[in-house]
Formats: C-alpha cells, sequence, structure tokens
C-alpha cells in the first residue's frame, strides 16, 4: 500500500490526505493545531467560483499612490518591514503586468473552474451542508465611478469565463438584505459562489470524515520532517510517523521547512485580521464593502468583518488599523453591535509572486510533494488543488494542465 505524511491540517491539507486516502493509501495528517485552525479558520468562508483571476498588485499610479500615502484600507504596510518584502513584492509588480496576469489568469481560471464541484462530494460525505449557502454574496458599492466600473468588469469576466451575475439597485440591495441601513448606490450579485458560517468548521467536518474512512490526524511538529532511508518521517505526539512520500500544505510556513530542502521559494506574506460582532440583526449572506476594503460575514460565531491585506512577516506584532477603519466604515452601513472577542484573529495568506499555486514534486527530493501558495483562495482551492496533485502522486492524468504550478518554476 503506498504512504503519505500530509503536513498541514487546512483546507488544503485535509482535501489532499482525504483524496489520497480515497484512492487507497494509507495516509496520516499532522499538524500542530486540529484541523482548520488556523489560516483557514479565520477567512471570509466563500467558496468563491467568481474569483477567476488572481490578485494582480496595481499598477496604475494613482492606486500605488492611494497604497503609499494609506488612502486605500485594501492593503497595510509598514516601511520598516519593507526591505524584508520589497524581493517578493517587485517579482510580484513584474506578474502584474497585463500580458503575464493574463497569463496567469488562465491558469488560475482552470482551477477556480473546479471549486464548487470538487467541494460538492465532501460537504455530502462530511454532512456538512448546514453549514453551506448557495446562492453567492452582494458587493456593495458607495459611488457611481466605482459601480460602474464594477459592472464593466463582472461584464468581461463573464464573457471570458462566464462567470454569473446581476446588477442590483440600492433598493434591490436593501430587499435583499434588511438588516442593511442603505444600500448603497447598488452593486452587484455574484450568483455562482458558495458561502460557509463556519469555515473552520467545514475543514473539521473534512477532517473527520478523513478519520472515519481510516486516516490518522496526530498533533505534531512539521519543522522535524527528515529522510527516513529512501522515505520520509516527522515526529508526533504519539512517537514518529514515517511514510513513502510527504506533502507539504503549510501555507504560510512551507518556504522556511522546504528551505531545510534545498528550496528558496519567494512568497508575498499578506496578513488578514477579522473579529465577531453581536449585531441585532444578521445578515442572509456576505456583503462586501468594495469602497472600504472589507467584508461584513453572517457566521455561526457572530457577525465577521475580515480585512484586506497587512503586508507583513509571521511574528510581527498585529496591527489592527485596517479592521478600525472597517468598523467605522460599517457605522453607516449596519449595526455591528459589540465586539465578541477580546483580541482579534489575525492569519497569513500565502501568495506567491506569480500569483499561482505551487503544486507537483519536489525537484529536489523524490517523494517530496508540495501544494502550497493559494493566495487569498485557499479555502476555495483546496479540493481542486488537491485532485490535480493527488493525480500526479498516482501515475494518473491531472483534470488540468499543471505545469504553470509545478514548483520548479522558481
Amino acid at each position: 500500500m503506498k504512504s503519505a505524511i500530509v503536513l498541514g491540517a487546512g483546507m488544503a491539507g485535509v482535501s489532499s490526505a482525504l483524496a489520497l486516502l480515497d484512492r487507497g493509501w494509507s495516509v496520516v495528517l499532522v499538524d500542530r493545531k486540529a484541523p482548520g485552525q488556523e489560516t483557514s479558520y479565520g477567512n471570509a468562508g466563500i467558496i468563491q467560483a467568481e474569483a477567476v483571476e488572481p490578485y494582480a498588485m496595481p499598477r496604475a499610479i494613482g492606486d500605488l499612490f492611494s497604497i503609499a500615502s494609506g488612502r486605500t484600507n485594501d492593503v497595510l504596510y509598514s516601511f520598516r518591514e519593507l526591505p524584508f518584502h520589497v524581493s517578493s513584492l517587485m517579482r510580484y509588480w513584474w506578474h502584474s503586468a497585463p500580458v503575464r496576469h493574463r497569463a496567469a489568469g488562465a491558469a488560475w481560471a482552470t482551477l477556480i473552474a473546479r471549486a464548487t464541484g470538487t467541494h460538492a462530494p465532501l460537504i455530502e460525505r462530511a454532512g456538512a451542508g448546514n453549514l453551506v449557502r448557495k446562492g453567492g454574496f452582494h458587493m456593495l458599492l458607495r459611488s457611481e465611478a466605482s459601480l460602474a466600473e464594477a459592472i464593466g468588469d463582472a461584464e468581461r469576466k463573464k464573457s471570458i469565463y462566464g462567470t454569473n451575475f446581476r446588477t442590483v439597485t440600492a433598493a434591490g440591495m436593501r430587499q435583499a438584505e434588511p438588516a442593511l441601513k442603505q444600500g448603497g448606490v447598488g452593486g452587484i450579485q455574484w450568483l455562482d459562489s458558495w458561502t460557509v458560517s463556519d469555515p473552520g468548521g467545514l475543514v473539521a467536518a473534512y477532517a473527520a470524515l478523513f478519520e472515519r474512512h481510516g486516516g490518522r490526524f496526530l498533533h505534531g511538529n512539521a519543522g522535524t520532517l527528515r529522510r527516513a532511508g529512501a522515505g520520509w518521517a516527522a515526529d508526533t505526539g504519539d512517537g514518529a510517523v514515517e511514510a513513502a512520500h510527504a506533502v507539504v500544505t503549510l501555507g504560510p510556513w512551507s518556504t522556511s521547512t522546504l528551505r531545510r530542502f534545498g528550496h528558496r521559494f519567494p512568497m508575498v506574506h499578506k496578513r488578514g485580521y477579522h473579529a465577531h460582532y453581536r449585531a441585532p440583526q444578521s445578515l442572509n449572506a456576505p456583503v462586501m464593502d468594495s469602497d472600504n476594503g472589507y467584508l461584513l460575514l453572517p457566521m455561526l460565531a457572530g457577525t465577521r468583518i475580515t480585512t484586506g491585506a497587512h503586508i507583513a512577516r509571521i511574528g510581527v506584532p498585529p496591527a489592527y488599523l485596517q479592521l478600525a477603519r472597517a468598523e467605522r466604515a460599517a457605522a453607516d452601513l449596519f449595526d455591528i453591535g459589540s465586539r465578541i472577542e477580546d483580541t482579534p484573529w489575525q492569519g497569513t495568506r500565502p501568495c506567491m509572486p506569480d500569483m499561482l499555486p505551487v503544486i507537483g514534486p519536489s525537484s529536489r527530493e523524490k517523494g517530496l510533494w508540495l501544494n502550497f501558495g493559494h493566495g487569498h483562495q485557499g479555502f476555495t482551492l483546496g479540493p481542486a488543488s488537491a485532485e490535480a496533485l493527488v493525480a500526479m502522486m498516482s501515475g494518473e492524468t491531472p483534470p488540468v494542465d499543471t505545469r504553470p504550478f509545478r514548483p520548479d518554476r522558481y
């Protein structure tokens, strides 16, 4: 029987472990925390079928000035931190040129097209349908100019990718979401995306399915990954585990783990924050306040506000400016009520400079496989990228062209 250790129990890791188990492999899933308790826990909980293109770095002078001057709430950075990120950010900027972004988008879209279809059977098998709502979410706009731009972009995506949406008036926004105080100038409803009321809970449900079918989850330290003869070993609370193959699905921690094996992957660390609130009324579905760089989300834990990107290394103290701005912007849109947690949550999105995930075999170590770097869409793309990776590991033809995601491009 083929065997594997999967390091990292976020959406990508749990999905990879399940896909291997379904093909008859013996699989041990290892993480220091319970499944779904790191980055997968804190995201917006949207399986984003509309995210058909990766997030490019702005290149227009006006947009760059807004970021540099701190006028936008989408991106936060510190001058003191920039030297640690400049190399990766320069690569990100280069890959964000229109011709290169189009090429990345063509590859990215092949994975996004499989997002809901690969989640669907896992949701059913895990008995997690109560956590998932189909019907999309709203993007609310505050100005006529931003609404016109958003509609134009949505129409472009529909013509290229078939992405379904409908425009919504301000009154229509209020009708769809009675808890809103106002509907801006209108907006867009993305129709194909699914929303999840407990993202960490969905990952945990997939992990429970994995264990019910014979997989093992063990608490352990990914930093102990090492060669063991022709295979691999890692230390866990139950002792060392060994397998012929190892899969690194550690999100932002993947690069430090792989450095010990000769890999030097650049990565842009985009930290996000969230907090929950005791809102007197709940939303029916998420609402993105696009002009102010945050989302309002109905969660089991309360109404969640998630922020944009804070460019910061892992371990750097939190900066809650974006969350504070989001709270102020939400005041005339929705009664969020009081904060539930004393300390907001934070987590890091692992973004590769070319905006594409790393999926495939290590170019340096036999039996070492990689699946990380999904940027903002690890929750969305976990099962789709696992499907592609496990097909390669099993000697099958992947359902998408995996060449754009190959690890040896770096």
